[in-house]
């Protein structure tokens, strides 16, 4: 599909773009992913129907935009926050033709890497909800809509948003990349694994890590951290700690909230006897899902 093509078709004609291909039917959300009474129950609707003065991007992008919906895909969203830190990979899969302002015609379109190529993959800005609630990954500001048309058209690149429940980080990444990945085992890291993470936030690397959780997907620990689900490597430092130095690592949950509990925590003890500079550099003590 041609977006410009199909752009230009509405506007001449005054339509909305309707996307045959992945339509606004129960077939684009996937048979499995909920009872079948719920499904029935999807209705489908445009951010211009949800809000007066809808916007694709508010204030530049960030992770802090996107809020998980009902969809396990966790995977998709952490991999999102990670290039939401990098601004030269998410021009690649934002194209910036595009908006609520001007030439709005109901179609958007998105790129990732598949196969070596990047694809165009368009969509019409048709939104899944469920008793009123996003099915998707829903705004933390009501009228910025980048991550629900995103997931979107990522949605119909995997062939329904079912396909979205549960996957690979990594996948992720070098979807929204064309990078290559490497992993680690947390069981048995690299005896260097410090190092190995400040050469990668230097270079700049997009870093992600998950928890296992075969069982029992989503469940909170007491510490906070959930199991069965991803989070980004937001930033790693070194702080002076008493008398020595500690290596920390800022972690972001793409729930936007739930945050580990232990050392280093927002409420922790530990910041009362770091150095004045590096705890005002570093610290924030916010319920955002971000948490060191």
């Amino acid at each position: 599909q041609d977006f410009n093509h199909l752009r230009a078709l509405c506007l001449s004609q005054g339509l909305l773009f309707e996307d045959a291909t992945f339509p606004a039917h129960v077939s684009s959300i996937g048979p499995n992913l909920l009872p079948e009474d719920k499904l029935r129950r999807i209705q489908w609707k445009r951010p211009t129907e949800l809000q007066r003065n809808p916007y694709l991007i508010m204030d530049g992008v960030s992770r802090f935009d996107i809020m998980q919906g009902e969809i396990g895909d966790c995977w998709l969203l952490a991999a999102l926050g990670s290039v939401t830190l990098q601004k030269q990979f998410l021009e690649n899969v934002l194209p910036k033709d595009q908006g609520f302002q001007d030439d709005y015609a109901g179609i958007f379109h998105f790129r990732f890497w598949q196969y070596g190529d990047w694809v165009d993959v368009v969509i019409d800005d048709q939104l899944p909800f469920l008793n009123g609630r996003y099915l998707s990954v829903h705004p933390r500001t009501s009228n910025e809509f980048w991550p629900s048309l995103l997931e979107k058209a990522y949605a119909k690149l995997r062939g329904s948003y079912q396909n979205l429940h549960g996957g690979y980080l990594s996948d992720a990444l070098v979807d929204l990349t064309g990078g290559v990945q490497v992993q680690f085992s947390l069981k048995d890291p690299p005896p260097d694994l410090e190092e190995i993470l400040k050469a990668a936030d230097k270079s700049k690397c997009l870093m992600g890590c998950s928890t296992s959780g075969q069982l029992r997907r989503n469940i909170e620990l007491r510490n906070g951290i959930v199991q069965g689900h991803a989070y980004t490597v937001t930033a790693v430092a070194k702080v002076r700690y008493r008398n020595s130095w500690k290596h920390i690592i800022r972690i972001w949950n793409p729930w936007g909230h739930g945050e580990w509990k232990g050392p280093w925590s927002d409420d922790s003890p530990q910041w009362d006897h770091v150095e004045p500079k590096f705890r005002e550099a570093l610290f924030r003590n916010k319920a955002d899902g971000e948490f060191w």
